[in-house]
């Protein structure tokens, strides 16, 4: 069962979610600076780490999943944000350019179907960014926000999962160093904690963040090969497979 979007939207208001956010965003900022005239899809609850990215992009288009709930999210150009399945997005083949994924990995009953089809929407050389929790920061262990819950992920794990997906991993990059107690919180404690943790703890960060990029020729693993056999170049005979033998005496 995912987390709500009304649990989602009260911890990006709080202080701690406001924390969260600039900081993943300092490390998304740094992937993605510029999707000027580009067509974005945000799969999970993505709306506070697109809205920057509005006013320049294309499209942008907020795809929730069914077990969270949806908010109405507009644009210029009308509703951007849909209620939809996990596994059956209503896109067509090679639509996005860049897709983002935020709360969408952690509670997806099926994470390999799920990145498959996040494939299927994604143009060639398109980009992907996932931004999960990570099991080895402070945090996966903590319920005082969303991040908390489901599945936290290495980075060889997540890195691993888009690879069998059929993206190709090009880079990754930790965030949110800060311990989730909110007594604590201030602009000035959370960029200083950014700094030490970036330069002295990198494998403990709150999130990871995985880019990959989809090239068709990277052929997703676990696909079944067919086997080609040599040719038989030996002296031997060859069976006759009509049952009838032409040199056999009568």
């Amino acid at each position: 069962m995912r987390q709500t979007v009304i649990t989602l939207e009260k911890f990006y208001a709080s202080r701690l979610g406001h924390a969260a956010l600039e900081m993943a965003m300092r490390r998304l900022k740094s992937l993605w600076p510029d999707l000027s005239g580009r067509d974005v899809l945000g799969f999970g609850y993505c709306a506070p780490y697109l809205n920057s990215y509005m006013r320049t992009a294309n499209r942008v288009v907020l795809a929730m999943p069914g077990g969270q709930g949806a908010v109405a999210s507009t644009s210029s150009r009308g509703i951007i944000a849909c209620l939809t399945e996990e596994y059956s997005l209503p896109f067509s083949d090679a639509r996005f350019d860049h897709v983002l994924c935020v709360h969408g990995a952690e509670e997806a009953p099926d994470l390999p179907v799920l990145l498959r089809e996040l494939w299927r929407v994604t143009r060639p050389e398109g980009r992907i960014v996932v931004i999960a929790s990570n099991r080895s920061g402070m945090w996966a262990r903590s319920d005082k926000s969303p991040f908390g819950a489901g599945r936290p992920f290495s980075r060889t794990q997540l890195r691993g999962a888009l690879n069998d997906a059929g993206f190709v991993p090009t880079v990754w990059s930790g965030a949110l160093y800060v311990p989730p107690i909110r007594k604590v919180v201030n602009p000035s404690f959370t960029r200083g904690c950014e700094r030490f943790g970036e330069t002295v703890w990198p494998g403990f960060s709150g999130l990871v963040l995985v880019e990959a990029v989809k090239r068709l020729y990277a052929e997703p693993k676990g696909h079944s090969k067919k086997l080609v056999m040599r040719p038989n170049f030996s002296a031997k005979p060859i069976v006759n497979r009509t049952g009838t033998n032409r040199n056999t005496h009568e």
